[in-house]
């Protein structure tokens, strides 16, 4: 990799980092010291999408992991107050009401990677037929 590429490389892992953080573009490339028009620029740029798309991926999973360690918790919450006679009954309506969207919300998601896990194996075979 040629040293120029290497620049370019560390500005954009700088913009894209600042792009996760900032509020705003005119944030993000202030913190990352490239203009607005530079970062418009990288943002129009497909190689650029594909690595911030892979950041803010990455970044998704890792909040959801640590989600996922706290949801046990969250879930005893929900049910100590639904469970709970003396809480306002619109206390344990909203923590019923939040359990079953969440339980809605896990069951059609599970649904999906199947759909997409099935139709990733189909467009695999059609690949290899020469369908694809």
């Amino acid at each position: 990799m040629k040293a120029s590429d290497r620049k370019m490389e560390r500005k954009w892992e700088a913009a894209i980092a600042a792009l996760l953080t900032a509020q705003t573009i005119a944030e993000a490339a202030k913190a990352c010291g490239a203009g607005e028009t530079t970062l418009y620029r990288w943002l129009a740029d497909s190689e650029f999408q594909t690595q911030f798309r892979a950041a803010k991926r990455a970044a998704l999973e890792q909040a959801i992991s640590r989600l996922s360690t706290i949801s046990g918790e969250a879930v005893e919450t929900l049910r100590s107050v639904m469970g709970d006679a003396d809480a306002p009954a619109s206390a344990r309506v909203t923590a019923a009401k939040a359990v079953l969207d969440t339980a809605i919300k896990a069951a059609e998601v599970e649904d999906l990677a199947v759909r997409v896990t099935e139709l990733e194996r189909l467009i695999a075979e059609g690949q290899k037929r020469g369908i694809a």
